[in-house]
């Protein structure tokens, strides 16, 4: 008899097979990105009709076939039943959930990616947070994760750590004062700004929903991070679409 195995996940994404059944992406904690079948998970009474769905984190139990998983117990830790509740919450659920999914992997130490998907997940969950910083940072940091983000501890043009001033896109870093006279296509920021991006790049996972910024503030990292994301990410989010329409309604 095959061996169950154990992994600690959340739940990306699930389509409905058949009649009765699930195809599920989850990310994990050990072997990163799978994709599993939920047998009888759309029985009224099966035993993975709440386990399997995006947003449910926990430990799953699988048995391991040649091309797929089959997902056959869950313990739920977290169903994130308030964000998937709400409606424009839940939509940036769904699209750091896409964000998540587009850069893991099978196999993969998907462990830092993981547990920063569970984190911002409960930041969104956070009254006293602004959405839309929560999203700016989850960005960014999910691009650090996998090895893309600005230089922003020092000037890209001559070293310099001190008087860095100005964001230069295709540098993918800062400049300084004394070097911001040499590129024209450069974005002002303020220093709370540089701080904000130094902060979101080093901090520990667990502090990293500990700060707020102010309105100006936040636009220009919002400006910063999508600059930086549509350079190095090409694929259109349609989650990303849907949650910028809500939020232009």
């Amino acid at each position: 008899m095959r061996e169950q195995l154990k992994l600690t996940g959340m739940v990306l994404s699930a389509v409905p097979i058949g009649e009765y059944d699930k195809r599920v992406v989850v990310l994990t904690k050990e072997r990163g990105k799978i994709t599993a079948f939920a047998r009888g998970a759309r029985k009224p009474n099966g035993s993975l009709l709440a386990a399997a769905n995006p947003f449910c984190f926990g430990e799953f139990s699988f048995y391991e076939g040649r091309n797929a998983y089959t997902m056959v117990q869950a313990d739920v830790k977290n169903y994130f039943r308030e964000l998937a509740e709400d409606f424009e919450g839940a939509y940036y659920g769904f699209y750091f959930m896409e964000f998540a999914d587009y850069y893991a992997r099978e196999n993969n130490d998907d462990a830092e990616l993981l547990k920063l998907l569970y984190l911002s997940l409960r930041a969104l969950q956070n009254p006293h947070l602004e959405k839309e910083l929560v999203r700016t940072v989850f960005e960014l940091r999910a691009m650090m994760v996998n090895g893309e983000y600005p230089q922003t501890f020092q000037c890209v043009e001559c070293g310099r750590e001190q008087g860095l001033c100005m964001f230069v896109p295709k540098r993918d870093g800062l400049v300084c004062r004394a070097c911001a006279s040499h590129y024209q296509e450069g974005m002002p920021l303020r220093e709370s700004a540089i701080y904000a991006l130094q902060y979101v790049i080093s901090s520990p996972l667990q502090k990293l929903y500990t700060f707020a910024v102010t309105p100006e503030v936040l636009r220009e990292l919002q400006a910063v991070t999508e600059r930086f994301r549509k350079k190095y990410i090409e694929k259109p989010f349609r989650s990303l679409e849907i949650l910028q329409s809500i939020l232009n309604y």
